[in-house]
């Protein structure tokens, strides 16, 4: 059985989770930007993470994906671990890049979607009854709806690619 009114909402924070960072740098442009990983470099003498993981998208995405999930009818902290996740995710996807040595903001379908979709939704198994069915479902529609709503946001000057 799949749970559809339940995966629906949990899009609904996956797409703040991963949004709220893209808004943020909209609004504050280059202030409070703050690279996660300092600036440090890896063993292969790349970034980490690279300048455009900041600490205030991390900030932006947890708090706001926290403040939205009671509005869902979902406990704060769902919204909460769905976000911190989803960064994680994020994070994962650009240190993998880097060490392919792709640019930040470089396009890499599959690798840009996936783990921001599957970490927070794997995370969210202790918390709401989810089933491989939900899980597979939420990351495909989400993986799907990434790929059209990045295009939107480019349209709308809000990212600056059209991935």
């Amino acid at each position: 059985m799949v749970h559809l009114a339940l995966i629906a909402k949990l899009l609904v924070l996956l797409s703040i989770a991963n949004g709220g960072p893209l808004i943020a740098k909209k609004v504050c442009g280059s202030r409070f930007s703050r690279p996660i990983d300092g600036g440090s470099v890896f063993l292969d003498g790349r970034p980490v993470f690279g300048a455009s993981k900041t600490v205030r998208g991390a900030l932006v995405s947890i708090a706001a994906t926290t403040v939205t999930a009671p509005l869902l009818g979902l406990e704060a902290t769902v919204g909460a671990a769905i976000a911190s996740s989803a960064m994680a995710g994020d994070l994962f996807s650009s240190f993998v890049k880097r060490r392919l040595n792709l640019r930040p903001g470089s396009r890499a379908t599959g690798l840009d979607q996936i783990p921001e979709s599957l970490l927070p939704l794997l995370a969210c198994l202790g918390w709401l009854p989810l089933t491989l069915s939900d899980i597979l479902v939420g990351v495909t529609a989400f993986f799907l709806g990434e790929i059209y709503l990045s295009r939107m946001l480019y349209r709308l000057r809000i990212r600056d690619r059209p991935y």
